[in-house]
């Protein structure tokens, strides 16, 4: 059984002092939902943690979900519930909004958040893809002040954040998407309700005055150590009108660049056809295209 000290945080400074204080052996706790599961779980990562800070009367300064001139910010205390119901989330990406409504029960989404979901570093986050398709940034606060970097760049392997001793994320910062962008967020997982992803993808397009892709963005989930878009199969889109062959062939795309880096293991033969069949879904749904 573990145990540990457990404080509550009086503000921003106050979280980053803790975590100069304590570094490995302290956790910042904000829905505490991942945190309780594996500290049930006896995970090892917990072996060691000396003491936990309770975020959540920083609900004033870090949950909020708000526009900021051509972009969107969203605080890292906000709610899985609070992502999908919001009026911001549904206008500018409501692929975000789909994502944080498939996030476990409505218990945990109430109690869930963005912050916790992100910070976990698990690639299995639902609300993960569509901030990478988004090309999200995160805002990170230190005794020195905040700074910004690309999500993606946040990730620097697997379970691994690339934060200072003394930082934690406090915002998460897209730009809004191009009017008439479409977008939708695809999720296969062991079955409908209460599941965590085996695979999702977010998927982003727009469609020049001919109906032909100018804009694509892939980035599937549950496939790479680390978030990343596919590159590679968003090229193969350009300048095309949207069908469901072309989407298939975006899917094959991902699967081979899956393969590529990370090798043919035991999960390959179930992962290849589900990765193909998951983007595929996801680009033809957000088109409105019926797949045979």
């Amino acid at each position: 059984m573990f145990t540990y000290e457990f404080c509550h945080a009086k503000s921003i400074e106050d979280v980053c002092r803790f975590r100069k204080e304590y570094g490995s052996k302290g956790c910042l706790v904000a829905g505490g939902t991942d945190v309780m599961v594996q500290i049930k779980e006896k995970s090892r990562r917990w072996a060691e943690i000396e003491c936990m800070m309770d975020l959540t009367s920083l609900d004033k300064e870090l949950r909020y979900i708000r526009e900021e001139g051509d972009c969107v910010k969203v605080g890292a205390l906000s709610t899985h519930t609070d992502i999908a119901e919001s009026e911001i989330i549904k206008k500018y990406a409501p692929f975000f909004g789909q994502a944080s409504d498939s996030v476990g029960s409505p218990q945990i989404r109430n109690r869930g958040t963005i912050g916790g979901s992100i910070c976990n570093a698990s690639p299995a986050a639902d609300p993960l893809t569509p901030l990478v398709a988004l090309e999200a940034n995160v805002e990170i606060a230190g005794l020195n002040g905040t700074r910004e970097v690309p999500l993606v760049d946040l990730y620097v392997g697997r379970g691994k954040l690339g934060l200072g001793e003394d930082e934690f994320v406090t915002a998460f910062i897209f730009k809004k998407p191009e009017e008439g962008s479409l977008m939708y967020f695809q999720k296969l997982g062991r079955r409908k309700a209460l599941a965590i992803s085996r695979l999702n993808t977010s998927a982003l397009l727009h469609l020049d005055a001919e109906g032909k892709i100018d804009k694509a963005r892939i980035a599937p989930g549950c496939i790479f150590a680390t978030p990343m878009r596919v590159v590679e199969a968003e090229e193969i889109l350009l300048g095309k009108v949207p069908s469901e062959e072309l989407f298939e062939e975006a899917g094959r795309e991902v699967s081979r660049i899956m393969i590529e880096k990370t090798g043919y293991r035991w999960s390959t033969e179930y992962k290849q056809p589900a990765a193909e069949a998951v983007v595929s879904a996801a680009l033809c749904n957000a088109c409105g295209i019926e797949m045979a």
